[in-house]
């Protein structure tokens, strides 16, 4: 590969920063207008903080058969290595990852299958989930754990699947301490997880009992517990249990009864968010008109929507407004740097 093939990951680079955060910004004020939804959209929230946390690296060997590890070049499927360019979104410890992954992928060389690896900062070093590899050998997977051992790899899993696990990879929410399952989801940024919190907590001033549906393993609701009573539900399992695990090893945080549950073939009903003061809901881009419909008929006197997808976030709060909500806000949150991708908050009151 050529050494002048630039990442495609980076799209918007070139752009002055305060262009990046208005386009954003403008990108929601035209997803609510086409929604038929007339609302200010406040000024988009610088969150990169440090940079990503969390990033898919893959490692493919080239047609001059050198492996490389790093990021799809843009408009193509070879690979810009790491070790070769600094990533301008990324936080060092990521920076630094490709080393390990690329030692692990050498390893398993001999299955010739594309590699992908998921590698998450944490407190006590790098949580890498190997991915493409399939069924291995039990001597390849002592190899991995030797090669984990080598590189301080704080855990390693295959396909969701623990090899060795030296350090728990701890992540934190509030108070509490948590272990995300091997590849689970967390927000991009450190900073961009702060901010969404935030937003969240404000939108949610007085309640004494929430729901947080579509929780994944409690980036809210464990903030929430600290002042509420909150129904968790989720459908990843796996998460749920992370979440369960946290609450229970964290004093001082009040009750966290959590629900595995598919909110969009059985959306919590209106009925079962009586009593609620508050909802709060997060759900994938494809967005959750079933669930805002049912929320849309409870007695819940505030909403705070969060959504990465301005179109179905738009689409949601449709919903809402056409049963009696108001909006009170809307926050774009950008810890994409360089991508048109954006976060945004609604907040919303009876």
């Amino acid at each position: 590969m050529a050494d002048d093939v630039s990442c495609g990951g980076c799209a918007l680079r070139d752009v002055p920063l305060a262009e990046q955060l208005e386009a954003k910004r403008k990108a929601v004020e035209d997803a609510l207008r086409e929604a038929g939804i007339d609302a200010g959209v406040e000024p988009c929230v610088d969150a990169h903080g440090q940079g990503r946390r969390r990033a898919t690296l893959h490692a493919r060997r080239g047609e001059d058969g050198v492996l490389r590890v790093g990021f799809a070049a843009a408009r193509s499927h070879q690979i810009v290595d790491l070790a070769d360019h600094d990533c301008p979104i990324l936080i060092p410890a990521l920076q630094q990852s490709a080393a390990p992954v690329r030692a692990l992928a050498q390893h398993l060389a001999g299955l010739k299958k594309p590699l992908d690896a998921v590698v998450t900062a944490t407190e006590n070093g790098l949580d890498v989930d190997l991915r493409g590899a399939g069924k291995i050998s039990e001597r390849q997977r002592l190899g991995l754990v030797e090669i984990s051992g080598r590189e301080g790899l704080a855990r390693l899993s295959l396909h969701g699947d623990i090899v060795v696990e030296p350090r728990l990879p701890v992540i934190r929410f509030g108070a509490a301490a948590i272990v995300l399952p091997p590849g689970g989801f967390l927000q991009a940024t450190e900073l961009g997880e702060e901010t969404l919190a935030r937003l969240v907590i404000e939108g949610v001033s007085g309640a004494k009992r929430v729901a947080d549906l579509f929780a994944g393993s409690g980036t809210f609701a464990l903030r929430l517990a600290a002042f509420a009573e909150v129904k968790a539900a989720e459908q990843d399992r796996p998460a749920l249990a992370a979440l369960d695990r946290a609450w229970r090893q964290t004093p001082g945080l009040k009750k966290i009864e959590g629900e595995g549950r598919d909110l969009f073939r059985r959306p919590v009903t209106a009925a079962e968010l009586k009593g609620m003061d508050a909802v709060v809901f997060d759900p994938p881009r494809v967005g959750a008109a079933a669930q805002a419909r049912e929320i849309a008929k409870s007695g819940a006197k505030r909403v705070v929507a969060v959504s990465c997808n301005a179109q179905t976030f738009a689409q949601d709060l449709q919903i809402l407004i056409a049963g009696g909500y108001k909006i009170e806000r809307v926050v774009p949150v950008d810890q994409f740097r360089h991508s048109a991708h954006v976060e945004v908050v609604g907040i919303l009151k009876r």
